[in-house]
């Protein structure tokens, strides 16, 4: 067991508040599982409303009083480069770790932990391009602007890539100069009060990042809503996004929103088959299909569809599922039951619509499956795009297939939805692959491969699925405030109204 490796799994978690770990004002904990097998993991603080208070309050200090926000920017940036290095050196911890408490594939686990590292890096070199600028103006004025921290940071991360999400947040924050409050998921909060650790450890001063623990309809919302947290950055379904929304509306915070998504993955007659097949698979199956950006409604040409479908089953059916642990394995566990009652009945009703299941739809057989919350990957056909199915996010590893005839057709298809965060095409028509990407409103488009970001490139939707980029250099201007400076230097004094 972890416990027993390197002592990262500890029985009882605790808060982060002002660099100390700190139990619940209440006194309770709360169980997290191993979604794999059922089995708990560990038990972690509840949080109280008064417990927010004090982390908000911790962070307002540090922004106020400690020298983190005036430290040189260089100086901030080995701080993230030691965070960068630390979390390099306990890799195989945290890919553990990440594991055990989300139920997804070692593979995956892997590449998100590694960019989570890539994270700390990209934002350790990008500090030193913060910079203000000078504009022309009249004789004897001189101007210039800077950029300041925007001030202390809600931010709330989700179950489904809780150590590199808290990186695409964290990171860039602290480039910035800001201080953090961080709310992880209830299902999966153990990565991300090892991230916190290791921000210490590599110097971050007290009270800059702190850790609350506990339910996001509580603690979660009345973080959103203090009048002490200048901005929410949150990423999960968009129904709680617009709550979120709402709630800060309140005091006018800054806020960024990554949502949910139905991403179309559009495959034209010419495009390579089996390129076209793999990168599809991946691109639902990944991470047990509970990925916002996951391409869950799948086009296909008319011409090709049934050698499609025929080559995609086969295909899904040679994916590994089993020991999340295992090098062998591609698609991990469900992250919880009641995930998988929600996936079930999405599966369900896609039946009661009038599409079929050609592959999957139910638990997988075997003795290792009976714990645990696993559910095939699934391949629903005959589906119509103003079912529900193809309209609403089921966040599991289901994917829905339609027909369709022409690039017009297919555009108007791919549109036809609320959300708009990611798309696919596959064509070797390279004038085509990018018409069709200038007409698709998607803040993320993959032409010819699955792979939807890598650190450095903006990540983001249009519509429902929220506003503002994260992963890029750009996102650091979400974390701060530009301040516009007019100084009169001219060898008069100024009487502007000649009194």
């Amino acid at each position: 067991m972890l416990k027993e490796k390197n002592g990262l799994l500890k029985e009882q978690y605790h808060l982060l508040i002002n660099g100390e770990h700190v139990p619940g004002g209440s006194g309770q904990y709360f169980d997290v599982y191993n979604p794999a097998t059922g089995e708990k993991l560990a038990q972690v603080a509840k949080a109280t409303r008064e417990d927010v208070d004090k982390a908000v309050a911790s962070a307002r200090e540090a922004l106020e009083n400690s020298k983190w926000a005036k430290w040189p920017a260089s100086r901030r940036g080995q701080i993230l480069n030691k965070v960068a290095a630390i979390m390099r050196q306990r890799f195989n911890e945290l890919v553990e770790l990440e594991v055990l408490n989300s139920g997804k594939a070692l593979s995956a686990a892997k590449g998100q932990v590694m960019q989570a590292i890539e994270d700390f890096e990209l934002y350790a070199g990008a500090v030193t391009t913060i910079s203000g600028s000078t504009k022309p103006v009249p004789n004897g004025f001189f101007h210039y602007t800077t950029k300041e921290p925007v001030g202390v940071c809600a931010q709330i991360v989700p179950w489904n890539y809780p150590l590199m999400m808290a990186a695409w947040k964290v990171a860039p924050a602290l480039a910035a100069g800001c201080t953090i409050v961080l709310k992880p998921a209830s299902l999966t909060p153990l990565t991300a009060l090892v991230l916190a650790d290791i921000c210490h450890e590599a110097g971050v001063p007290a009270g800059v990042i702190n850790v609350i623990t506990g339910s996001g309809s509580d603690v979660g919302a009345y973080l959103v809503e203090h009048p002490g947290v200048d901005k929410v950055a949150f990423t999960g379904e968009t129904t709680t996004g617009k709550d979120i929304m709402a709630k800060a509306s309140e005091t006018l915070k800054r806020v960024t929103l990554e949502l949910g998504g139905k991403s179309p993955n559009i495959v034209f007659s010419d495009a390579d088959l089996e390129a076209a097949v793999n990168g599809s698979i991946f691109g639902i199956y990944y991470n047990t299909g509970q990925s916002c950006e996951a391409r869950s409604r799948l086009f296909v040409h008319e011409d090709i569809y049934d050698e499609f479908i025929e080559m995609f089953i086969e295909k899904t059916k040679k994916l590994k599922l089993g020991d999340p642990l295992s090098e062998e394995t591609h698609v991990g566990a469900v992250i919880s039951q009641s995930q998988w009652d929600t996936i079930h009945s999405y599966v369900q009703l896609a039946k009661e619509e009038g599409a079929r299941v050609v592959y999957g739809g139910k638990r997988p057989e075997g003795a290792e499956f009976e714990k645990g919350y696993w559910y095939e990957p699934t391949v629903i056909v005959d589906v119509t795009n103003d079912m529900r199915v193809a309209q609403e996010e089921i966040f599991g590893p289901v994917v829905v297939v339609m027909k369709f005839k022409d690039e017009k057709e297919v555009i108007k298809l791919a549109n036809d939805t609320i959300y708009g965060l990611a798309a696919a095409v596959w064509t070797k028509d390279f004038g085509r692959a990018h018409r069709v990407t200038s007409q698709l409103k998607a803040g993320i488009v993959m032409i010819n491969n699955p792979f939807s970001a890598f650190p450095g490139l903006p990540f983001g939707g249009y519509k429902q699925s929220g506003f503002g980029r994260e992963l890029a250099i750009e996102s650091l201007d979400l974390y701060m405030e530009t301040k516009s400076v007019l100084s009169y230097v001219g060898p008069k004094p100024l009487n502007p109204f000649g009194v």
